[in-house]
């Protein structure tokens, strides 16, 4: 077990988006996939190259391969097993179609892999295939989720919170809880690639739906966790009651802050919701990107907040969602306009949800 990160250091998470390759054509889809790969990947020694770097974070980092979906890539168990040989946490977020079959399952297990996480935007096959967009896509998942099951890898189950989806997630919190999944990682709507065209809840339904999640957590046999929602932790802190001296418990992890993604032609974002290059790991270490980028420094700076993400006193373990305030306003330091607190004292205006232009 790792001791509490220096954010400013290392991040918790680095995902690295390794095709944007998939068979599927989800509506809320970061990366809008493409059917083929795309010639400028960044090839297996250039990956590993990445995974050197990241090993420089410290012992036992995080790597997530995500896509696009990671199985279009022939040289996946080769980057898995480089990257556990190098000491790093390799977990894996592949496409729910049939190309992750048991047989390709024992193969990346066998390479090391160490978690599994798997996509339920709804509690059946006819909810959730028609949020992914393909016929058979939650059978897929299933099975998928028997065959980690069976071979003993860890799973987590990522969902999708829109206008589309919320009514689902009691229905998806028992799944989770059928599959024995390690954690639910909950994902609140970015307004960026296909998920523009999607609605998303609004300030007051999802305040009710953070306050659901955390009596959930409270109750739940697995971990909980939010993704571009950190006002989680605001709302935790509340419904506990805590005090002052609460607040200084909590990371407050959110884009740049504990957060690093590599897209698969190697640009470094602070987070794949928030599309603005700090660089380039073909030019320089993802290690320095992340340190010494005015762009993270910036966003892990929470006086650098603006509006009321700046005036409130949550801001150290919330600090709002930086890609949404990006998505919405064009300013990623900019307010979170998701979120449904005032602060004491705050009389300014709060960005609507919908897509800057």
């Amino acid at each position: 077990m790792r001791g509490k990160l220096d954010l400013d250091e290392q991040p918790l998470v680095l995902i690295w988006e390794v095709t944007q390759a998939c068979e599927l054509a989800c509506k809320h889809c970061r990366a809008d996939a493409q059917p083929r790969r795309h010639p400028d990947e960044l090839s297996t020694a250039e990956g590993k190259a990445l995974l050197d770097q990241a090993r420089e974070f410290g012992d036992g980092q995080l790597v997530v391969l995500s896509g696009g979906d990671p199985l279009a890539r022939e040289d996946l168990p080769e980057l898995i097993d480089y990257g556990t040989e190098q000491g790093l946490r390799m977990t894996l977020t592949p496409s729910g179609t049939n190309s992750l079959t048991r047989d390709r399952l024992a193969e990346l297990d066998d390479a090391g892999l160490r978690r599994l996480a798997l996509s339920i935007d709804g509690g059946d096959s006819e909810s959730h295939d028609t949020f992914r967009g393909e016929s058979g896509s939650f059978e897929a998942t299933m099975e998928a989720a028997e065959a980690a099951r069976d071979l003993d890898i860890p799973l987590q189950i990522n969902t999708t919170v829109c206008a589309e989806t919320v009514e689902q997630l009691p229905a998806i919190r028992d799944l989770v809880a059928d599959l024995d999944a390690v954690l639910w990682s909950v994902f609140f709507l970015v307004p960026v690639g296909r998920g523009r065209v999607l609605t998303p809840i609004d300030p007051d339904r999802a305040e009710r739906v953070l306050s659901w999640l955390h009596e959930v957590s409270e109750e739940a046999s697995f971990g909980l966790k939010t993704t571009e929602a950190p006002h989680y932790r605001r709302v935790a802190i509340q419904n506990q009651d805590e005090g002052a001296s609460g607040l200084k418990r909590r990371m407050g992890i959110r884009a740049g802050k504990g957060f690093a993604f590599v897209s698969h032609t190697g640009e470094v974002f602070p987070s794949g919701f928030l599309p603005k290059s700090a660089g380039s790991v073909r030019e320089e270490s993802v290690v320095d990107i992340y340190r010494e980028s005015s762009l993270f420094q910036q966003l892990r700076d929470d006086d650098a907040l603006t509006g009321k993400c700046g005036a409130c006193r949550y801001r150290t373990v919330c600090g709002g969602s930086r890609s949404r305030a990006y998505a919405t306003t064009g300013d990623p330091l900019a307010a979170d306009p998701l979120c449904d607190y005032q602060p004491d004292g705050f009389e300014g205006s709060v960005p609507d949800q919908h897509p800057a232009d």
